[in-house]
């Protein structure tokens, strides 16, 4: 089976001599870091097994956000750090999704785009949120960028975590929200659009965009979602997912590439074919900006505003959930330091570490 990286080592080169003039820094920064993870290139060590007599080579990592090798373990220490926004009560969540109209343009300004995403669809959320008729207060809400469709066709959305209740504008009253409903999306969708819009009209983009996508009616959806942390499960995968992991590449050959995705309408397994240029054009566009926030806190979870969750989780007689528990992941990584055999389970030596050979510019 075939994995990203390889393509990228056989299909880069010649993707990098064709496009690379026109290649963002962070594209060509991603290319090169998946390259060469896990490979003699970034170094590593060699470890010796005494009862096997074979000598075993550990190379390192790339810790690229967008390499599929190097994301795998992260989710579950989201969560145990995530564990200190918790509410009780039901959770939802709310997704904001671009216009196809203002997709090209995002494409090209990403950092401009999904920063006025990200803004725009919060002030909608909140500013509902804040009227009487549905909450009336101040919500708690977490958010994630999200770029792609299960075929890695290029589709930005924003979702949010939402708990379902806000506190009082006076910090004294927690006003829950019903148990399966949060806003109506018609109202949230129409000032979702009336916010990007004013936030847009602020930049030079404003006068690239066509005027009818603001007549259409904008992709708003609220679901819930659950309780505790089945609702931070249901939002980690979003989080530390990449556009395609290595076990839905099914096939390289001949310069084509076929992957394995599911139908969302349908649940069906399905199957593309593309060529490796296309494949790589589809992965790439989902390259973040260099040091690009992906998620954000807002409001009751905001770093700043942590003082009104204390005060929210007070009125609610809420504690943090694992506030004081040793973390899993910190555990698996104290026993990554001492690495076994693959064979026999026994304990390895170390017996020289490899130097990264210099790397040349992206």
């Amino acid at each position: 089976m075939a994995e990203v990286a390889a393509i990228f080592r056989i299909h880069g080169p010649d993707y990098r001599a064709k496009y690379g003039t026109q290649m963002l820094p962070s594209h060509l920064k991603a290319m090169q870091d998946i390259e060469q993870c896990r490979t003699e290139a970034l170094g590593g060590n060699i470890y010796y097994c005494e009862p096997c007599q074979e000598h075993h080579y550990s190379y390192r990592s790339c810790k690229n956000r967008h390499c599929p090798k190097c994301q795998q373990d992260q989710a579950q220490e989201w969560l145990h750090t995530q564990k200190a926004l918790l509410l009780p009560g039901p959770h939802f969540m709310v997704t904001f999704t671009l216009p196809d109209e203002l997709r090209r343009l995002a494409r090209s300004h990403q950092q401009a785009m999904y920063n006025i995403l990200f803004r725009s669809s919060a002030a909608a959320l909140q500013g509902l949120a804040s009227d009487p008729r549905f909450i009336g207060g101040n919500l708690g809400m977490v958010g994630v960028l999200h770029t792609w469709t299960r075929d890695m066709h290029y589709h930005p959305h924003v979702h949010y975590l939402v708990p379902g209740g806000g506190l009082s504008a006076d910090g004294q009253d927690w006003l829950p929200s019903r148990e399966d409903f949060l806003v109506h999306v018609k109202p949230l969708s129409m000032l979702f659009r009336a916010k990007f819009r004013e936030q847009l009209q602020q930049t030079e983009l404003f006068p690239l965009v066509d005027p009818q996508v603001w007549k259409r009616d904008w992709v708003v959806h609220c679901a819930p979602i659950g309780r505790g942390e089945a609702a931070l499960r249901y939002l980690a995968p979003y989080i530390f997912r990449v556009a395609i992991s290595n076990n839905r590449i099914v096939q390289l050959e001949n310069g084509k590439v076929t992957f394995r995705y599911q139908e969302s309408k349908t649940g069906k397994i399905c199957y593309a074919t593309v060529a490796a240029e296309e494949f790589l054009r589809r992965l790439l566009q989902h390259v973040l900006p260099d040091r690009f926030i992906k998620v954000r806190y807002y409001r009751l979870f905001a770093p700043t505003k942590r003082h009104l969750l204390d005060k929210a989780r007070e009125l609610l007689g809420s504690w943090p959930q694992g506030a004081h528990t040793a973390s899993p992941v910190s555990d698996a990584k104290e026993r990554e330091k001492m690495p076994r055999c693959p064979k026999c389970g026994s304990l390895l030596i170390l017996v020289q570490t490899l130097q990264p050979k210099p790397r040349h510019p992206p």
